[in-house]
């Protein structure tokens, strides 16, 4: 028996917003001075960067706990089983439900309680609770159903990734164009060949990182205090590409398998042009080129919706909804991400 993903489901929401809506912004600097050149060429270089074309945001009648509710249902569809057998449900956020117009995040009750009710759960003893982990709260939820099943008090979890990133953004700061809203989901628990979790890894850098994610107030100086969404952006990208591909390497390690038994690498959708940089910095890792095909990429048309690009992902890809990517049973991927916190981690995975 392995402990495995056995069902997954995602929900991509209706709303696309593409880069020309933000040709009427005002976009400012941090000192809230404006830009030299016009927002044109801004979304140009914007695009060029980050991979972006367009991304999603909510529907107005739906929140965060909404989203992960819509992918929940898919998740244990695919799984084909009774919702009253789930033990753990672990709904991975930032910000909680935010409300069109409404910047405070609501998580009381927690996110995960809301799904249990809204899923009509009646079994006390499916435990639900919220985990923050900046955008690799996903992968960690799925690193604590693996070591709950493990231990034997659970046989069956499950695992949301969702967050409305769109409704918390400043729309002054040229990084407003990153964001995106989504759910993803999936069942963890332990099945005769159905998958199996490999090996995994997990680190937290806050000596001198720990605020490169943070909450800050508008660019636009004579508003008020309102606090959104705020990062630095080079800091991150330095310490993604230093720090994930080692962290990817050490968990394939952890595993027995070789570099060359990797059939895709499942990275968070953060930004097209990091994202490749710490592919082609792990394969250097063992003096290798990056194989052609290897990382399946939705950014350019769902944009980073956070905790929801890696389960997104990899339900879409599953389900050929990816052009050109695919993965069969027996294969071995990996998952990796890095957000807030600074957290990293990554899990070895043979679907």
């Amino acid at each position: 028996m392995s402990i495995a993903i056995t069902g997954t489901g995602s929900y991509i929401p209706s709303l696309v917003v593409a880069n020309d809506s933000f040709e009427s912004h005002d976009f400012l600097n941090a000192d809230g001075s404006p830009f030299p050149h016009d927002n044109a060429v801004i979304i140009k270089k914007f695009k060029g960067i980050t991979g972006i074309g367009e991304r999603r945001y909510a529907e107005n009648n739906l929140n965060t706990s909404d989203l992960g509710v819509l992918a929940a249902e898919k998740a244990i569809e695919d799984a084909k089983i009774d919702k009253e057998t789930i033990d753990y449900i672990i709904f991975a956020h930032n910000f909680g439900d935010l409300s069109p117009g409404q910047i405070q995040g609501d998580t009381l009750p927690s996110l995960a309680s809301r799904v249990k009710q809204l899923l009509q759960i009646k079994n006390p003893s499916c435990i639900a609770y919220d985990l923050i982990f900046g955008c690799p709260g996903w992968i960690q939820g799925v690193i604590q159903a693996n070591a709950f099943i493990k231990s034997g008090i659970a046989k069956r979890c499950l695992v949301i990734g969702a967050e409305t990133l769109s409704r918390i953004t400043d729309p002054h700061d040229r990084d407003s164009m990153i964001y995106s809203d989504g759910a993803g989901a999936a069942i963890i628990e332990e099945k005769e060949g159905a998958g199996e979790i490999l090996s995994h890894t997990s680190a937290t850098h806050t000596k001198d990182e720990a605020y490169y994610l943070f909450f800050g107030t508008s660019y636009k100086k004579e508003k008020d205090n309102t606090k959104y969404i705020k990062m630095y952006g080079r800091k991150i990208y330095e310490f993604a590409v230093t720090h994930v591909p080692q962290a990817m390497k050490d968990a394939l390690d952890k595993s027995g398998l070789g570099v060359n038994d990797l059939k895709k690498v499942f990275i968070h959708q953060a930004n097209e042009k990091m994202d490749e940089a710490i592919v082609k910095r792990f394969y250097g890792l063992y003096d290798l080129e990056v194989p052609e095909n290897i990382m399946p990429m939705s950014i350019g048309k769902l944009g980073n919706s956070s905790v929801a690009t890696v389960p997104t992902l990899f339900d879409l890809v599953l389900n050929g909804k990816i052009e050109n990517q695919e993965v069969q049973k027996g294969d071995v991927v990996i998952f990796a991400s890095v957000g807030a916190g600074m957290n990293i981690n990554a899990i070895v995975y043979r679907v």
